[in-house]
């Protein structure tokens, strides 16, 4: 299963997870697991497959969609509907360490392949399980998407322009928040297991991991019991912390304490009568009258170009930075260079694609792209045979009886 030709040890090269998870959370998280060298297996209903392989962008026939939430992982379609299908599952369950899944709560109980089962079978098993809601709670048994997360978590009612409706952030970022927890939940349990033994069961909510991200929002509201409200750009806790009109676009300005709002008015922006005055004495005060500074300093910043606003801003140490579009991330030379947040890979149906890096790095055991996602069943011979021992015989036979 090793696709390390050069032998370089990566963090999690020990770890067999099993993925059978779908669209994006739960794929996400199998990824970052493989990008640290877990050997993941992917899982799929023989046919359509995971759902995500109809999301476009397509290339050659292929979701590049697909391709970059499930790249590092082997590929094989198996239906748990079937006996042998769960037979083979169970042996698999045998052999591994992790097995994700984003099913409704209950579903792989009904199949027959629920976490008691699995524990029994192998009690160092952890089963991570990640659902619109979680296990437990009223709620459980309702179907959850990423656009639900956001609007029950309470993200997209302080998302949006001051007086302006609710509004989902442009990523799907419940499912991202989510897939991120069920990693750390994973691997904690896995240094659990080091001291207990044995696996556990690991259940994330998406709404739960939106909710949690909400930081301060739910503090201030405990303390005045008012509603925060949508403030487009700006910052609730903060200011002077938003975005700026500049001659040739936006800036981001972020003076998050005193020492830095009395530098900014004295050395670069040259107004430093607004340390005295009495609206703006505070980070309350100036969070207050946000709107009235935001003028102020904007007769300022839209007398010059972005890149000179952050240079002028940086040269005395003020937090600054572009307010970047898609491409302009693409072709910087931190982000998208020294920091390689996308990764050029070859698939075997796409050709050359690139994909998003991992954000974590670890210094010595650096996250790699050792694959690129499997074509729906590509690895069903080696994983069979080579792992669980199948012959081509025993192929043939679950191919024409919709097995795999």
């Amino acid at each position: 299963m090793d696709d390390r030709a050069d032998n370089v040890m990566q963090a999690l090269q020990n770890l067999v997870v099993l993925d059978l998870t779908r669209v994006v959370a739960g794929p996400y998280a199998g990824s970052i697991l493989g990008d640290f060298g877990a050997h993941v297996i992917k899982i799929e209903m023989p046919g359509g497959g995971d759902d995500s392989r109809g999301y476009g962008p397509y290339e050659h026939g292929e979701s590049m969609y697909y391709a970059n939430l499930n790249r590092n992982k082997k590929g094989i379609t198996l239906n748990l509907k079937t006996e042998e299908g769960r037979e083979i599952l169970l042996k698999l369950v045998k052999k591994a360490d992790i097995l994700l899944e984003n099913y409704r709560p209950g579903v792989m109980d009904k199949l027959g392949v629920g976490y008691e089962v699995l524990h029994e079978i192998n009690p160092r098993l952890i089963y991570g399980q990640l659902s619109g809601f979680g296990s437990y709670g009223p709620y459980a048994q309702r179907p959850g998407y990423d656009i639900i997360s956001q609007g029950m978590g309470g993200l997209m009612s302080i998302t949006g322009e001051k007086g302006g409706h609710p509004t989902r952030c442009g990523n799907a970022m419940g499912d991202m928040l989510g897939g991120m927890n069920l990693v750390i939940g994973v691997l904690a349990a896995v240094n659990a297991r080091t001291m207990t033994g044995v696996g556990q069961r690991v259940d994330v909510s998406l709404v739960d991991s939106v909710v949690a991200s909400l930081e301060n929002a739910y503090i201030r509201y405990f303390k005045s019991e008012k509603l925060p409200e949508r403030n487009g750009n700006a910052y609730a806790s903060i200011a002077p912390y938003d975005t700026y009109r500049a001659k040739d676009g936006m800036v981001i300005i972020a003076c998050g304490n005193q020492k830095l709002y009395e530098k900014f008015c004295r050395e670069v922006i040259g107004m430093p009568w607004m340390i005295e005055d009495e609206r703006f004495l505070t980070v309350p005060l100036r969070v207050q009258n946000n709107e009235i500074q935001k003028k102020y300093i904007e007769e300022w910043s839209t007398q010059y170009n972005v890149s000179e606003i952050v240079d002028m801003a940086l040269g005395k140490g003020i937090p600054a930075g572009p307010l970047y579009n898609v491409k302009q991330i693409t072709e910087d030379q931190h982000i998208a260079g020294a920091r390689e947040m996308f990764i050029e890979i070859e698939h075997p149906t796409i050709g050359k694609m690139k994909v998003n890096g991992n954000p974590v790095k670890l210094m010595d055991m650096m996250p790699r792209i050792n694959c690129a996602a499997p074509t729906l069943g590509e690895h069903n011979k080696e994983i069979l045979e080579n792992m669980l021992g199948y012959t081509e015989e025993d192929l043939a036979r679950f191919q024409e009886e919709h097995v795999i």
